[in-house]
């Protein structure tokens, strides 16, 4: 993975957590001390790139001086004691404001933490802020919330891509080692990509919801974000409320590479740049894929009216008493939601049944998939076309067009850095069949 460090960088660039937790408990290094390395780091990076919407200094400085205290006291909570951590904004915390990014939340204070986040306060983690997020998370550029845009840490002129917008460009830009977001289409792997981090979205169901607030309740998942893979394993294993289990394999990999074209234009240039990625890490396994071909637009269709008519189900009543507290760009989207039919959305469920029946068929013969994570790199911010090839499209369907589809059938992936194109980052997507969580993680931190 690239070693070269973003325009706007910070402390914890280039820093492992598992290097970070060792000086912790060595004694070279206090929390208090990481803590401070952080708030100072966002003061000078965040009004530049809006990744935080609320940081509160005295909350975190307690939250470590408990974490220092522990270990003073011979206690180890586990690898995350300590250590700074961000959270996004559509993840409750009763100790700090929580607006999902709306108008409608605005000094929004929650009652409880979201379980995630009570898990990383079990395991000692340090939540110094809340990061900014799409409106209600419902849309992949992170450019529409109530607090702005989020801007990539490669060119502030671009965009991070959404809707964990704010979380991916804290971890690019080196503000926090790690920090939390949530994927319904691609809102974890999506901003991961643009901003050079690693995003995991794991297996529906791998990582509790309450106290997110919801976008679409069948495709809705949490995972973490990190700047290598092996930070990322840790983060999961918390938030997932379990140990992260060894896997062993005794034959080669077989990945396949997903058919260019398959699921839209994708730029040539990052074509070509994470095809070569993806030939170093996998060489002889790496197979052609086409089967997907065939079932990509009717999947694809199938996710967009299952996310239609769960986010409308979830704002129906604030369309009704107050729609002019919404970005005009969100509303647009919510109207369009509320079209969906009932029998059209019974039909979606059936078929999302036998996409992942089909799914389990095609892992069968693969251990992983494999794409670019964005078609194209970062635009400009509130630019709403990019020309791909001879066509232009539409910027939010291209960089939601190779993530979604694992959204509809539930199975954990991953985008890892895979280098730059004309400057800015490019991910790789690796893809593991349902509940092989563990055994994806593993493998890809050996790379």
């Amino acid at each position: 993975m690239s070693l070269v460090k973003p325009v706007h960088a910070g402390y914890f660039c280039g820093q492992s957590v598992t290097a970070l937790a060792e000086r912790l408990r060595a004694g070279g290094l206090t929390s208090v001390e990481l803590t401070q390395a952080a708030l100072d780091t966002i003061a000078r990076l965040n009004p530049t790139l809006n990744a935080f919407v609320e940081v509160d200094a005295p909350v975190a400085l307690a939250q470590a001086r408990k974490a220092d205290a522990l270990f003073a006291q011979g206690q180890d909570l586990g690898p995350l004691q300590g250590i700074p951590v961000a959270v996004k904004d559509n993840i409750d915390t009763i100790d700090y404001i929580t607006t999902y990014g709306s108008a409608h939340f605005q000094g929004h204070r929650p009652g409880r933490d979201a379980l995630c986040v009570q898990r990383l306060r079990e395991a000692g983690a340090v939540i110094v802020g809340k990061t900014l997020t799409h409106e209600f998370a419902y849309g992949p550029t992170g450019d529409r919330s109530l607090h702005g845009a989020a801007r990539n840490p490669w060119d502030e002129r671009c965009i991070t891509g959404g809707s964990s917008a704010g979380s991916a460009a804290a971890v690019a830009s080196g503000m926090v080692p790690l920090a939390l977001g949530t994927d319904t289409g691609g809102s974890i792997r999506i901003p991961a990509a643009l901003c050079g981090a690693v995003g995991f979205k794991p297996s529906f169901g791998g990582v509790p919801l309450e106290g997110v607030f919801p976008l679409s309740s069948s495709l809705d998942h949490v995972g973490p974000i990190a700047s290598n893979v092996a930070d990322a394993r840790l983060l999961y294993g918390v938030i997932a409320g379990r140990a992260v289990v060894a896997a062993h394999r005794v034959r080669p990999l077989r990945v396949g590479w997903i058919s260019t074209g398959t699921f839209g234009p994708v730029d040539a240039e990052v074509d070509r740049q994470v095809r070569q990625v993806a030939r170093q890490w996998f060489g002889d396994g790496l197979q052609e894929v086409v089967e997907l071909a065939p079932l990509a637009a009717a999947m694809k269709d199938t996710l967009l009216t299952l996310q239609r008519a769960e986010a409308y189900d979830v704002h129906a009543e604030r369309m009704h008493e107050a729609p002019q507290l919404f970005d005009p760009e969100v509303r647009e989207r919510l109207v369009l939601s509320q079209e969906v039919r009932g029998w059209q959305y019974i039909r979606a469920q059936a078929a999302q049944a036998l996409f992942k029946t089909e799914m389990a068929r095609l892992f069968e013969r693969y251990d992983y998939l494999v794409s670019p994570s964005v078609p194209i790199t970062a635009t400009a911010v509130d630019a709403r076309e990019v020309r791909v090839g001879e066509q232009d499209i539409d910027v939010r369907a291209a960089v939601l067009s190779h993530t979604s589809a694992w959204n509809l059938t539930g199975l954990p992936a991953i985008s890892l850095p895979a280098g730059q194109v004309r400057g800015l980052p490019v991910g790789l997507q690796v893809i593991g069949a349902i509940g092989e969580d563990d055994r994806l993680l593993q493998e890809m931190a050996r790379l």
